[in-house]
């Protein structure tokens, strides 16, 4: 299968948004980043839409389309019926003009090879006995039945696509022709290339809209008629039946669009629910108008329905229809599986993803996978990594966070802008004497601290680092730390209860004053019994005086 799709690893953001809107999960993520499994995918295009960081590109063919154009050979563009919806009040005439300015030899209507398909189908249901007959003109569509339904490859017509059949059709008239596709899909790169001869390349509206734009060619705003021009309505839902005869006794018309509910189709099949019915199938809902390459934003199904109506015909087109043969087109099986992992093995992964039993397995589907149980087999198969589970990164954070809060003696308050507290821990409660956590959650801090430290870290921004406080109400000393946190806008109040601490140090305090007292009186009572001696002596008392004072001060500075 053709590369197509490609990754910019430097856009990807590890969202997986890609894996959550990828139909058939075939995208892989390694380390964090997303990798399309080209065996897998069905080109659908749902990932390229829906990334928002753009980080799918869609490999770009305008440089080999301009090869195409310098190596002289004719160059016939076969445009699909879409392009009316995507280059609003544009009429065929007007395109070819601008296209023939860019060195192209023609352009005509894919809607071309669509009627001659169309014609096909009719002819299948007419004259062979078929079951179920299942349209191969997406083919996003063809790929999945070949990857994942094989057993329903019996009902998929075997009949080229509107794209195929119109480029033969262009190659027979016209002499050493080369043929671009141009379209909303993705996936006609890929057929274009693995089916060769028909279709030489193949470029989206995208890559048609950067090339006028940048050489500076304008699209005019000019509309044509013409009756003959029924197949115009092959780009919406039921486009191809609306464009057939359905006069077959006993049987189902239907027509499916979106990929989960042609796999929900499939599967009624595969269980032998369905019978004598011919099913439409397009991968993209709105069928091609809703293509990927829509200009990628240009979503607005109804105008674009109407679009298509307003500028169809009444008739077919006038067309020389080949025989049958010339339009037969063969599918294979395209083998893809992964090797099933072993029930242990999957046991032991939901194990680490933190799923014990069934009620923990809440098959939420961050991830992108429908269950925990689809994602433990992707775990497997390395294409999904445990970390993809956001549950279980939320417990583990969870868990890791309240160990710590729980843990740590310090007390822990949480408030947000509005001086709300958020959270509060138990060494917190217990300097405050606060029996539940709940009897404070939601309430203003003023209810059980002074907010002024807080109100002053919020619009100041700066911090305040083991200030002591006194908590005169819960006779209570503490160093407090408060942060103010921008991102969160949240305010975050370390509390250390220093209480014991003071007191041993007012115990010490008392201790060194009490001594200091009784040394004084000794000295008092030394310098009476000292100068009752010295007069008896004549002796001075003053070397004494100054021993004791000594002894004195030294008491002091304990």
């Amino acid at each position: 299968m053709a590369n197509c799709l490609t990754l910019k690893k430097s856009n990807c953001k590890n969202c997986y948004k890609c894996i959550r809107h990828c139909p058939v999960k075939a995208i892989r993520f390694s380390g964090n980043q997303a990798h399309i499994i080209s065996n897998e995918c069905i080109l659908c295009g749902h990932c390229f839409v829906v990334c928002p960081q753009n980080a799918k590109e869609i490999v770009d063919s305008t440089e080999k389309v301009r090869v195409l154009i310098q190596s002289g050979d004719p160059v016939v563009v076969s445009l699909a019926p879409s392009f009316i919806a995507n280059y609003d009040g544009v009429g065929i005439e007007a395109m070819r003009k601008a296209l023939k300015k860019l060195g192209f030899y023609d352009v005509e209507e894919t809607a071309i090879g669509a009627t001659i398909v169309k014609t096909e189908y009719e002819r299948m249901l007419k004259e062979d006995s078929r079951d179920i007959i299942i349209t191969s003109c997406c083919h996003s569509i063809n790929l999945l039945i070949q990857k994942y339904f094989p057993a329903e490859l019996q009902y998929l017509a075997d009949v080229l696509s509107p794209m195929q059949a119109h480029c033969i059709d262009i190659k027979k008239r016209i002499p050493n022709a080369k043929t671009v596709f141009i379209g909303p899909c993705v996936a006609k790169k890929d057929e274009a290339e693995y089916y060769e001869g028909p279709v030489d390349a193949v470029l989206t509206f995208e890559e048609l809209t950067n090339w006028l734009k940048s050489e500076r060619i304008e699209l005019e705003k000019e509309m044509d008629k013409n009756p003959e021009s029924r197949a115009r309505f092959f780009p919406t839902t039921g486009g191809i039946l609306k464009t057939m005869t359905q006069n077959v006794p006993d049987y189902t018309f239907l027509a499916l669009d979106g990929v989960e509910n042609c796999i929900t189709a499939l599967k009624d099949i595969e269980s032998g629910k369905i019978h004598k019915c011919f099913i439409e199938m397009s991968a993209c809902v709105g069928s091609c108008i809703g293509g990927p390459v829509m200009e990628k934003y240009h979503r607005s199904p109804v105008h674009d329905y109407m679009s298509i109506a307003q500028y169809a015909g009444t008739r077919d087109f006038d067309v020389a229809q080949p025989e049958a043969l010339a339009l037969k087109k063969h599918f294979t099986i395209i083998d893809h599986k992964a090797m099933q992992p072993a029930e242990y093995e999957i046991s032991a992964v939901l194990r680490q993803m933190g799923k014990f039993k069934p009620s923990d397995e809440l098959n939420c589907g961050s991830c992108g996978y429908n269950s925990c149980r689809e994602k433990a087999i992707a775990i497997i198969q390395g294409k999904a990594e445990i970390s993809m589970c956001l549950p279980f990164l939320k417990d583990k954070a969870e868990s890791f966070s309240d160990t710590i809060v729980k843990n740590t003696p310090n007390g822990l308050i949480v408030l947000n802008e509005n001086l709300e507290v958020q959270q509060i821990n138990a060494a917190a409660r217990k300097i405050m004497n606060i029996r539940f956590e709940s009897d404070v959650l939601g309430e203003p801090v003023v209810r059980i601290l002074d907010p002024a430290v807080f109100m002053s870290v919020k619009n100041s921004g700066r911090s305040v680092r083991d200030q002591k406080v006194y908590l005169a109400e819960y006779k209570k000393y503490i160093e407090q730390t408060v942060v103010f946190d921008p991102d969160s806008r949240m305010l975050v109040g370390i509390m250390r209860d220093i209480t014991d601490e003071e007191a041993e140090r007012e115990r010490k305090t008392r201790i060194n004053q009490q001594t200091v007292e009784v040394a004084d009186t000794v000295v008092e009572k030394q310098m009476r019994i000292v100068q009752e001696i010295a007069s008896l002596l004549g002796e001075t008392a003053a070397e004494t005086k100054i021993a004791l004072t000594k002894l004195k001060e030294s008491i002091g500075d304990e």
